[in-house]
């Protein structure tokens, strides 16, 4: 079944004629091409790529065999003509497509009635297929790749930025479209910080956290490494590995029909009873899939229970502000029975230099 086949199936679910796609991702996920400043729309019968010149050529040639290439006078103009007595329910992106566009698009269709839909193409989307599994799994290998070779390239006297840059530098040269988020590469007291930048600073002795993904074919990697530069003590041991004795008590929870609110909670209570109750300030996961952060969550308030074909993050950390911090990070796909963990990397503890 092709992606645009599993929104034609929401569309009878949700008793809607069109679905209106603006946002470059979802429009990706139809077409499983990459472009702006358009639109995509999918009836009962049709997917139109609504274009221009600039992309025209080029997207014939790889664009997906059921997407027709279309280039007309007025975007919005084709669709109303297009849907003419065929009904009067359209779904949008409501996450996506801002007021302005909004008002432009109900100016223009005023006959008909616009349904929000992004929350339920999240959940079609956060069900993966086996060709996207493949490519996340493709993604993982370059991130992989990437931490082997920045532990060989490492040196003390570089500085943080320079070593996020050269995991950019590697993952493009395997094969990377691009960056699946800004990498995160905190060292020292800064470790401290969840999503710290990578600073114009030479590495400080302590934990340093690697925190980056690549994108291959419009799927995203994620994964987190947290090192130590020099020698860690008893304490950093300690908290390096209660963070991952909870990150494998969760793993061994995940499977289908379980909530990620039970699986965040194993986590927890670890980090908790281990005397670092309030140094977890975040969800244990995400999902991961096109958007670096989307369906389903592995949190204290997520009840929704995890499918087959889900992927998503396992990430606890422990942060003490103002010293240092650890978070380790692997990425998994939901299974029946278990789970497939894409991430290859050594968990065990490292000391460089």
């Amino acid at each position: 079944m092709t992606n645009a086949e599993k929104l034609r199936a929401l569309l009878e679910r949700s008793g809607l004629d069109a679905l209106l796609l603006s946002g470059e991702l979802n429009q990706r996920y139809v077409t499983r091409y990459k472009f702006s400043d358009g639109l995509v729309l999918l009836t009962k019968t049709h997917t139109y790529m609504l274009t221009d010149f600039r992309y025209e050529e080029e997207a014939k040639k790889y664009v997906s065999a059921d997407v027709t290439v279309i280039t007309p006078s007025a975007k919005l103009g084709f669709v109303a003509e297009e849907l003419s007595g065929s009904g009067k329910r359209i779904g949008f992106e409501d996450a996506v497509m801002t007021f302005a566009e909004y008002k432009n698009a109900k100016g223009i269709l005023s006959d008909f009635e616009f349904v929000p839909m992004s929350a339920e193409i999240s959940k079609v989307r956060a069900i993966k297929d086996e060709r996207e599994l493949e490519t996340i799994a493709r993604a993982q290998e370059i991130t992989d790749a990437a931490f082997e070779h920045i532990l060989k390239f490492m040196r003390p006297d570089m500085i943080e930025c320079e070593i996020a840059l050269e995991l950019e530098f590697f993952m493009r040269r395997r094969g990377a479209e691009g960056l699946a988020f800004e990498t995160i590469a905190v060292s020292g007291d800064a470790s401290a910080l969840p999503h710290g930048k990578a600073r114009n600073l030479p590495l400080k002795r302590g934990f340093f956290t690697m925190d980056f993904g690549a994108m291959f074919d419009g799927y995203c990697s994620d994964m987190t490494r947290t090192v130590v530069i020099g020698r860690a003590d008893e304490e950093m041991r300690r908290l390096y590995n209660t963070v991952m004795t909870a990150q494998k008590e969760a793993l061994a929870l995940i499977r289908e029909g379980v909530s990620g609110q039970t699986v965040d909670r194993a986590a927890r209570d670890i980090i908790n009873d281990a005397g670092y109750a309030g140094c977890f300030g975040h969800g244990l996961g995400h999902g991961v899939g096109m958007y670096i952060h989307e369906a389903p969550r592995l949190s204290t308030r997520a009840d929704s229970a995890l499918c087959e074909g889900h992927v998503v993050t396992v990430e606890p950390g422990i942060y003490l502000c103002g010293r240092y911090g650890c978070r380790i990070e692997d990425m998994v796909a939901v299974t029946r029975d278990g789970y497939r963990n894409f991430t290859k990397s050594t968990k065990e503890l490292i000391e460089l230099f």
